[in-house]
């Protein structure tokens, strides 16, 4: 599935001509768009996560980004995952495995670019944006044990809205990324995740080549991220899950290739310190492949 969708991603990569700009790669809130534009982004992810009591999670995310410069103030996103969600856990009889795999939860927002300030090799962008999670993702699967555990289903069942505002500086060499959101989830199903808050930053150093009196060649990027994400605790059957939510922060070094048809792009974000409730089950790394393109 992820080939063939990086497939896609760069044969659409001929048809672009325009230049592409830096950006963040594990958030999508400050892409950058023209009127009449899009952008194409597809990622290959991988979460991994500490083992516990004899259980082993794993999860992929190919999440697939639509973006389209409707006016020049006004960006539409959507963005839409493919998941595969699988635990395993050890028994005197072996290892028993549990999950699903498919299409996740679409989410559907809007940023309106408030303030726009150009000058002679630099700009600063400031735009909220306010978007809602579909519920597109199954949220009844089972398995010969029963129905699958709400965690490991790729949906939630439910309409869960989100909100944020997101500043993007950006200089000839460099650029930085803010994004701070909030997501109100809802109940389905007898089961409500938890709320979550989001404070994304991103910086992207260009590191060559330095000199661009030869023109506009290709670029590569150093990036350095930082996400801090804090969730509520969930609520099953309404009563608080007392080992769910808490604060993680990840730090998230990576790197960009720029092309003018194509960026590729890679980050691993390391859980560098987590803040959770009673046992609930930390993270380790996320890794991200991505490709993006203009049309």
């Amino acid at each position: 599935m992820r080939r063939r969708w990086f497939a896609l991603a760069v044969a659409a990569s001929v048809q672009a001509s325009s230049p592409l700009p830096a950006a963040p790669i594990t958030f999508n809130t400050a892409l950058p768009v023209t009127e009449g534009e899009g952008i194409f982004r597809i990622q290959a992810q991988r979460f991994a996560f500490a083992e516990e009591a004899g259980s082993d999670l794993e999860v992929d995310a190919l999440p697939m980004v639509a973006v389209w410069g409707f006016t020049p103030r006004l960006t539409l996103f959507a963005i839409v995952p493919v998941l595969d969600k699988e635990l395993t856990v050890e028994t005197p009889a072996g290892g028993v495995a549990r999950g699903d795999s498919g299409l996740g939860d679409a989410t559907l927002l809007a940023r309106y670019t408030l303030l726009q300030r150009d000058a002679a090799g630099s700009t600063l962008r400031l735009a909220p944006f306010l978007g809602v999670e579909a519920p597109s993702g199954r949220d009844d699967a089972a398995d010969a044990l029963g129905q699958l555990p709400q965690p490991l289903q790729l949906g939630s069942g439910s309409w869960d809205l989100l909100a944020g505002f997101v500043a993007t500086r950006q200089a000839l060499a460099w650029q930085l990324d803010g994004s701070v959101s909030y997501q109100a989830n809802t109940a389905a199903n007898d089961f409500e995740r938890g709320d979550v808050a989001r404070l994304d930053l991103s910086y992207q150093h260009r590191v060559a080549p330095r000199d661009l009196a030869g023109g506009v060649p290709d670029f590569v990027y150093a990036v350095l991220e930082s996400n801090v994400v804090w969730q509520d605790r969930d609520e099953a059957a309404g009563r608080q899950v007392a080992d769910s939510g808490g604060t993680t922060w990840y730090l998230a070094p990576g790197i960009q290739y720029v092309t003018k048809r194509l960026v590729f792009e890679a980050a691993v974000q390391l859980a560098v310190a987590q803040d959770l409730h009673g046992v609930a089950r930390e993270s380790d790394w996320i890794g991200t492949l991505s490709a993006r393109v203009n049309f």
